[in-house]
């Protein structure tokens, strides 16, 4: 009797462990293996994007080496066409170029913007004389600046007759100054796109 007793509480202890292993299956031992299935479903996407990338690998350096390039282009050309209305400077520039030139500029006078798609023209009437061929050098080292400057409507006289030029006065030009010239130089400003457009009128501007 009492080995029967001993062998339905043996029993119980092993349907007790069974229900419990069961419940612990179907409870954190499942949830764990899904959530290392799913752990390891996101490892080998990872595994497969990182072979992606591994073969643009050779190609950084050619595109590190292609951003520095357009970045000297870009500097080159804000250099060219800058993206602002720097006038002052481009006055400066002018006169510092006319000086080197030994030509004496009398004026400057500015003229309406006109506004295009992605740049802004900004002339400005020139008013100067000097030696012939100083002058002559002037107009070349315009031509070499980095800036683009265009001159138009050139009007050249003699310092003796200086009204066949249209300037505004007339000076007391010195004895080596044999040319008296007008002309309209035109610079340009990059800007976003904007409806083209005549800008605001221009003002006189001083030295």
């Amino acid at each position: 009797m009492g080995e029967l007793s001993g062998f339905k509480l043996l029993g119980i202890l092993v349907l007790a462990g069974a229900v419990a292993t069961g419940g612990l299956y179907y409870t954190v031992f499942k949830s764990q293996r899904e959530a290392n299935a799913a752990a390891q479903v996101k490892l080998q996407a990872k595994v497969r994007e990182n072979a992606e990338l591994e073969a643009y690998r050779p190609k950084l350096a050619d595109i590190e080496r292609q951003l520095a390039s357009l970045k000297q282009q870009l500097e080159i050309e804000r250099k060219i066409v800058p993206d602002e209305k720097e006038v002052d400077n481009f006055m400066r520039m002018v006169s510092a170029e006319a000086r080197k030139a030994g030509v004496e500029v009398r004026r400057y006078t500015s003229r309406p913007y006109a506004n295009k798609d992605f740049y802004t023209e900004v002339p400005f009437e020139v008013e100067f004389d000097g030696p012939f061929y100083s002058m002559l050098g002037f107009f070349d080292r315009v031509g070499k600046l980095e800036r683009i400057v265009n001159v138009s409507n050139l009007l050249v006289a003699s310092s003796r007759k200086p009204g066949d030029a249209h300037p505004k006065h007339v000076y007391q030009y010195a004895p080596n100054e044999s040319v008296v010239a007008t002309c309209v130089t035109t610079t340009y400003f990059s800007h976003d796109l904007e409806p083209a457009g005549a800008g605001k009128p221009g003002t006189p501007a001083k030295r």
